[in-house]
């Protein structure tokens, strides 16, 4: 099992799961965090400490947000950062590029 960040975090990134991992396996993108699933240690310290409940455990994601699973490993892959297995997120494991499903999300209304 894996943690995975959806869709509501998108223009809002309000990185108190940053601080709650205890293995650094979530890193900033342009517009939206992204966990890898490979160096999450399935704590769900994260999803606790979301305040707009953006984070699910990948074996209780609600089935339209099943997409989110794909989009955040692809994001470390080839088409996106090319990062693969960082090892944790630091200074130079951030980037303004994102997921292009979340390049073209529609901006989210400032204050929402």
């Amino acid at each position: 099992m894996t943690y995975v960040i959806t869709d509501a975090c998108i223009d809002v990134k309000d990185k108190a799961c940053l601080q709650a991992c205890p293995v650094d396996c979530i890193y900033e993108g342009g517009r939206t965090l992204y966990i890898h699933p490979d160096e999450c240690i399935d704590c769900g310290l994260c999803e606790t400490v979301c305040p707009v409940a953006a984070i699910h455990a990948d074996d209780r994601l609600p089935q339209d947000l099943e997409p989110w699973l794909a989009i955040n490993r692809d994001f470390f892959g080839p088409q996106v950062t090319g990062w693969g297995n960082p090892g944790g997120a630091d200074a130079r494991h951030t980037t303004d590029a994102d997921h292009p499903v979340v390049a073209s999300w529609p901006p989210r209304p400032a204050g929402v």
